[in-house]
């Protein structure tokens, strides 16, 4: 095509100003005072355990060389072995009711978000996706919030207390364990990414299962009167596998996270326990491992393993980081959906450019950045910006088009004049309606009321047939993003058609038909206005 190919940008789109959802500083902030209790309890299940190790290091000891031992000793021992099991169930307890009162809070706050949404913009967000975040994204960002952040913190403490007590036994046995933390710390830094990304593949895959199958619960009754249960279920098993590759995906970049920090905790109580013996034996004169009382060789062994515990213990929480951080942002982009698109158009200070009489006018940009605010502008169903045009007498093309209760025929008749079945036969059969095998008897397909028994691609083609009758302006809000190829060329090629005698104003991603356009109108750049020839 000859024509103008006009570009306008918003420098709003980036969300800047933006009354936006932090759902992991929200999360955070619930999360200080429990978090605090939760680290309270391990601290004091640390210092206990670490007394009933040198208590019973030093009775072993003397038991062994047969030595008195204190009553009080063996006493105070079971006692401060009692206290850590007990103070080890509470911070179990404690961090599970954290993490579940901060899922909760945060399930709420969410719920609030929702329902301060306009309707249009709430029936914008896939019935999937708000089930994946209103059930699983609070719960792992939870785990990340209290469960990791314990996790890391105690990694810090932890050994940094039991070096402390190896230091008073043998400081050489305190520098020989603490020379293999850095490699591990090398090996949580390289590991990081790697499992995020996987962490995100695996949201992202499961938010395609969840949106698929709930787009065929609503189709259900119409998959059974067509006996197309089994390809449906052959789909969804796609997804399904999909999902659980990517799950295992992560699970599997844990496991070797977790299997390198066991091989290097039983490499150093090696090493530990082969100096020690090599000095007791005098076959081998080491500082710091020969001349040693038994019970102090004996602490030095019961100390090395807490030294790695919270490393393991954190490598176990790893995944959980990832989870959450991907739960996190997939929550920021549910709940932000109102945001972006009201600053978008409020900050399209100039007017945009001229419309042609008849042509095809490509919206694009990224998601949240208007597209969809401006249409429904244009279209007189949102007030307009004091800068925008509204058209006149349009034919709106979406997934939330009207489909009434009755035959297919009845619904892309709806609001238009009489119209011969051959004329409506024309149309269906130009977006593939008539070859739907999940709509079977053609015309007189019934359709419940708003269209409870139609994906959302089968309502976007029903809008579409009922806009080639119309013979009206045509605003259509990405008409090919529900549908499969073959189906999207249709419709892509009934909105060229149409484009050739009226106006065609479309919002979409698909770059074949942003490629056809006579204009477009682009709100992802720097806010310039350019008009090329």
């Amino acid at each position: 095509m000859t024509d103008d190919k006009a570009s306008t940008a918003n420098p709003e789109c980036n969300h800047a100003g933006a009354a936006r959802f932090r759902a992991l500083a929200f999360a955070q902030g619930l999360a200080k005072g429990s978090l605090r209790h939760v680290l309270a309890i391990q601290m004091i299940r640390m210092v206990l355990r670490l007394g009933f190790m040198a208590a019973a290091a030093v009775a072993a000891g003397k038991l062994v060389m047969n030595g008195p031992v204190d009553p009080r000793l063996i006493s105070l021992g079971l006692v401060l072995l009692a206290g850590a099991a007990i103070a080890g169930f509470l911070a179990d307890r404690a961090q599970a009711a954290a993490e579940a009162d901060v899922a909760i809070r945060l399930r709420e706050a969410a719920s609030a978000r929702l329902n301060a949404m306009p309707p249009r913009q709430l029936k914008q967000l896939p019935v999937g996706t708000l089930v994946v975040a209103m059930q699983r994204h609070p719960e792992a960002m939870a785990s990340l919030v209290i469960g990791h952040r314990a996790a890391s913190t105690m990694m810090a403490a932890g050994p940094l207390a039991a070096a402390a007590a190896l230091f008073l036994v043998s400081w050489q046995a305190a520098v020989l364990v603490i020379c293999l933390t850095p490699v591990m710390i090398l090996f949580f830094a390289l590991v990081g990414d790697i499992i995020r990304s996987r962490a995100a593949a695996q949201e992202r895959a499961f938010g395609r299962l969840a949106g698929q199958f709930a787009d065929r619960i609503r189709a259900l009754p119409t998959i059974l009167a067509n006996h197309a249960l089994s390809s449906e279920e052959t789909k969804l098993a796609g997804r399904l596998e999909s999902y659980a590759r990517e799950t295992m995906g992560v699970l599997g970049i844990a496991f070797i996270n977790a299997g390198i920090i066991d091989f290097f905790a039983s490499l150093s109580i090696a090493l530990l326990a082969v100096f020690l013996g090599l000095g007791h034996l005098k076959l081998m004169m080491i500082p710091g491992f020969s001349n040693l009382e038994l019970w102090q060789s004996l602490f030095i062994l019961m100390i090395a393993p807490d030294y790695f515990a919270p490393f393991r213990r954190f490598s176990e929480q790893y995944h959980a980081k990832a989870e959450g951080l991907a739960a996190a942002a997939a929550l920021d982009r549910m709940l932000d959906v109102d945001a972006p698109e009201r600053l978008a158009i409020a900050a399209l200070d100039r007017p945009l450019p001229p419309l042609p009489e008849h042509g095809l006018v490509a919206v694009v940009g990224p998601s949240g950045c208007g597209k969809s605010t401006l249409l429904r502008q244009l279209a007189g169903i949102e007030q307009a910006a004091s800068a925008q045009p509204e058209l006149t007498d349009v034919v709106w093309v979406s997934t939330d088009s009207h489909i009434p209760e009755g035959t297919l025929a009845e619904a892309i008749a709806w609001k238009l004049p009489p119209q011969p079945r051959e004329k409506l036969r024309e149309a269906a059969n130009a977006v593939g309606l008539l070859d739907d095998a999940l709509l079977p008897g053609g015309l007189d397909a019934l359709l419940t009321r708003g269209g409870g028994n139609l994906s959302g691609g089968q309502k976007l083609r029903i809008s579409v047939a009922r806009a080639l009758l119309a013979g009206r302006t045509v605003i259509a809000d990405e008409p090919t993003a529900k549908l499969d190829a073959g189906t999207a060329g249709l419709v892509r090629k009934a909105l060229v058609g149409m484009a050739h005698s009226h106006l065609v104003v479309v919002a979409t991603h698909d770059r074949e038909l942003a490629a056809a356009s006579r204009v477009t109108i682009d709100l992802s750049n720097d806010g310039t206005f350019e008009v090329a020839a």
